[in-house]
């Protein structure tokens, strides 16, 4: 198995290789679709799978990133109003297919859903992270 996860990896815009060969990408979707200025958008992930419901086994990976919908308001791709459990759900599929001592990075953009509430959504403060503009990075580890 391979030691990263990327459970909600979209087009993979933060990495910097994205074919990296030690991270499995995992997303709900598959699409390949043409921008309005031309770009072209592709989620290709190597698992088809829900966040809330992953297909691995407990203790898997060394580190998961968690970057989850964040929009309550938009086109497709967007939280339901169930996302309070949703969120929290996917937070402990995380965290149970991360190995003992492992990282956890959780990226949210508050820009419809304040950071506050989604911390107290899923019940644990991160050990540290970015609090200076909407996008938020917190680092997690599991006990």
């Amino acid at each position: 198995m391979k030691p990263i996860l990327d459970a909600c990896c979209g087009s993979r815009m933060f990495w910097f290789d994205k074919h990296n060969p030690k991270a499995v990408y995992m997303d709900n979707r598959k699409l390949k679709d043409n921008l309005c200025d031309g770009r072209t958008l592709e989620v290709n992930p190597d698992v088809v799978a829900d966040f809330r419901d992953m297909p691995f086994g407990d203790e898997s990976f060394y580190l998961v990133v968690f970057d989850p919908p964040h929009l309550i308001h938009a086109g497709n791709g967007v939280l339901e109003d169930t996302w309070k459990e949703d969120i929290k759900k996917g937070f402990d599929e995380c965290m149970r297919v991360l190995k003992p001592n492992g990282t956890l990075i959780f990226k949210w953009n508050e820009e419809q859903i304040r950071l506050p509430e989604i911390i107290k959504a899923i019940g644990e403060k991160p050990l540290f992270g970015n609090r200076r503009s909407k996008t938020h990075w917190m680092v997690f580890m599991k006990n």
